[in-house]
Parts: structure tokens; sequence; C-alpha cells
């Protein structure tokens, strides 16, 4: 029994019992021998659980299945949940009655915490009643606050993803419910309508852009070469992050191959540099480009770099010359080799979209892309920054 729960214990569970199995309060409070009005209190002192109405109507608005045998399924049982309650009456562990049900201790913590009374009773009938009506469908729907949806929206119009959005909400408002919101319920809303008030055209902002999965059997047709040092020989203080300084690098291809956009990402920080190649990706541009990006870096923050076996690499002589770095090379058709810089070009194809001409976008068109992904809050870095991690470097070399 739960510590300081009021007396008499054995009447009131029994007056619980009762309503739960269909007898009008006024007949469970004569039954039980108590005046009338008392047991009126106690209800609503263990949550008020909604009753059937009308004349004849009994018992609780959702009783739920009693019929449902226990162990079937993920869901417990009204016997499973009798068991509990007797377990919580004998002073019984959570472990010990988990091993009763054959469950994990983990199932009955929960059950418990969702289903039990507000002055802290558990009981079997209004739990498995409670079950119920939480896992009614469908749900008051969570998205129509006017505030957050405008905040939303901003945040997708630049490029952020539900699952980030529901992570800076919960950072910023651990205490706020109301303020907070899944990243499930976002997609719900972007894909069924009525379901919130986004915008309709909201999805369109998801870094996709796509109706279906797409086959990924297609052939490259960027040339490749050989002669290159590989990601074998790359020193392992490079794998585990913690040292700053190591790039990854590649590039992103607009319509027909012709036209593209070098992008550099460090592994530790997640900090982008853009490479603007407004006529063309040859070795040469490639090379000019990046040397004249990286040279703003101080030497510690340009220790290695990892690219693709494309020929737009064929000048990595030069490039590790001039920026005292050596390059090294991902093996053919392993992309996760320089995981950073794919799922980096991936959130960069919200502003570049596949099949487009890159050749339009000016120098401070890429500056202006590039500060808005470095300013974006990632889950990888708790939330921080890419500048923000970026410029703790620097000032630590200051």
């Amino acid at each position: 029994m739960p510590s300081g729960f009021p007396t008499p214990w054995p009447v009131r569970r029994q007056f619980f019992d009762l309503v739960c199995a269909g007898t009008p309060v006024l007949e469970a409070e004569r039954r039980v021998g108590v005046s009338r009005n008392v047991g009126s209190a106690w209800w609503r002192k263990a949550g008020a659980m909604v009753l059937r109405k009308g004349v004849r109507a009994t018992g609780l608005a959702e009783p739920g299945d009693r019929s449902r045998p226990g162990g079937c399924g993920h869901r417990l049982s009204y016997d499973e949940r009798v068991v509990i309650m007797r377990g919580r009456d004998q002073g019984l562990t959570q472990a010990a009655i988990a091993d009763q049900l054959g469950r994990d201790p983990s199932v009955i913590s929960r059950e418990i915490k969702r289903n039990r009374n507000p002055d802290g009773d558990y009981h079997a009938g209004l739990a498995h009643g409670r079950a119920a009506q939480n896992a009614k469908r469908p749900k008051v729907f969570k998205l129509n606050d006017t505030s957050l949806c405008g905040a939303i929206e901003r945040w997708m119009d630049d490029g952020w993803s539900p699952k980030l959005i529901a992570e800076v909400l919960a950072r910023d408002h651990p205490d706020d419910r109301l303020a907070r919101v899944s990243h499930e319920t976002i997609y719900k809303c972007l894909y069924v309508q009525g379901r919130g008030q986004l915008r309709a055209d909201l999805n369109k902002c998801l870094s996709t852009k796509r109706a279906a999965r797409k086959h990924r059997g297609s052939t490259e047709r960027r040339g490749k070469f050989n002669d290159v040092i590989a990601i074998s020989q790359r020193p392992a203080v490079v794998d585990d992050r913690a040292v700053p300084g190591h790039w990854e690098g590649d590039l992103i291809l607009g319509a027909g191959c012709t036209s593209a956009i070098g992008t550099l990402v460090e592994r530790s920080t997640r900090f982008t540099i853009l490479l603007h190649l407004p006529d063309d990706h040859t070795a040469e541009s490639v090379a000019t480009a990046m040397i004249e990006a990286m040279n703003e870096l101080p030497a510690h923050l340009r220790r290695t770099i990892t690219w693709d076996r494309g020929s737009e690499m064929a000048n990595w002589h030069d490039i590790s010359l001039q920026l005292q770095a050596p390059v090294y090379f991902c093996d053919p058709h392993s992309p996760w080799q320089r995981g950073s810089n794919e799922n980096t070009n991936r959130l960069l194809r919200f502003w570049f979209e596949k099949g487009t001409d890159l050749s339009g976008y000016t120098k401070a068109d890429l500056k202006q892309v590039q500060d808005k992904l470095n300013s974006r809050p990632r889950p990888t870095l708790d939330l921080d920054t890419p500048a923000q991690r970026l410029a703790a470097l620097l000032n630590q070399a200051a």
C-alpha cells in the first residue's frame, strides 16, 4: 500500500472495484457502507475517470478490453494489471512483479507512472480504463499554436529538419510541454491535411524534396584515378574527431554534371566551407579555389583533407604542398568513409537542388548559404553550432 494513503484502505478499494465493474456510484457507496458523496470525493481524488452517461448506463466510459489474455503482445492485459495491483499491496518490488508476469521491469515502471491515480494508488480497473482512454484515436492534435507554427515555418524555410526543430525546442523549453513538439507531429502536419496550422507547401522545404525513394543504381560519370594516398594510410587520430583540423570534401554537381560547387567539412566542428566554381570543376579550378579558401585558416586547423576519387582532385600534390596538409582518398564506392561531408551535402541540397544549374550562384550567394548552415544547431554537437565550435577553437589558439 502506498505510504500515507488515507484510511479506510479496504473500503476504498472495494468501492473502486464496484464502480469499475458497472455499479452506480450511489449504489457502490451504499454497499461499502459510507455516506452519500464520500465515494464521489474518493472518485475525484482518484482522477475522476469519465463514467457512462444515461439513466441505465453504468461503469467507465472507456473500461478497456478485459477479455484479452495476459502476455499477448506488448500491451498489458487487465489480468496483468491485477497482478501489479496485488504485488504493490503486498509490498513487492517492481522487479519481483515483472518476474511474475514475465515482463521487463521497465514495463512495470512505465505502467505505474502512466496509469496510477493522482494520489499514488494503483488500481487495476482504473489503470486499465485509463490506458484505454489514452489509446483512443484520433487524438487532439497538438500543433495548433500560432507562434509555435510560425517558428517552425521560419526554421524549415532555412532548411532545418523536423528532427532538429524538435530537439532545439526540447532544449530551449525543458519545463514547458506546450512549447515543445515531436518531429513525428511535424511530419503528420506536413503530410495529413487539416492536422495543424503549418503552411500547405512546407513539405517542399524538406531536404530531399522527393515524393518517393530514389533508386541508387545509377553510375557516376566523373572520371577516376588511382595514383593517390589511400585512406587506410590516414593517421588513426583522425577517426575519433578529438583533434580539429581534419577536413572531408567533395563536389555537389548540377544539371548534366556541367556545373558544381565544392564542399569542405571539418570533422570535429562540422564547419563547412563552400568553394565557388563558376566556370568549371576541372582539377585546376578546384585546386585554386581550395587553396584560396583554406589558406585563410590557421595552420593547426588544416591538418588533413579526405576526398573522393574524382578527377577534379588530379592536382592533389599541389594542394598538399601549398596547404602543408596531406590529402587522402576514400576507397572506390565508399562514400561512408567521408560521412560528415556526405551528410552536409545532403543538407546543402535544400538550397542547391539536384538537376539545377549551379553556375549562376555568386560567391556572395555561397557565403550566405555557408553562414546559414554554420549557424544551425547540430545534434552531434549537443545543439551547438559549427560556428560556435570553430570560434572556440580560434579563441583558444589566440
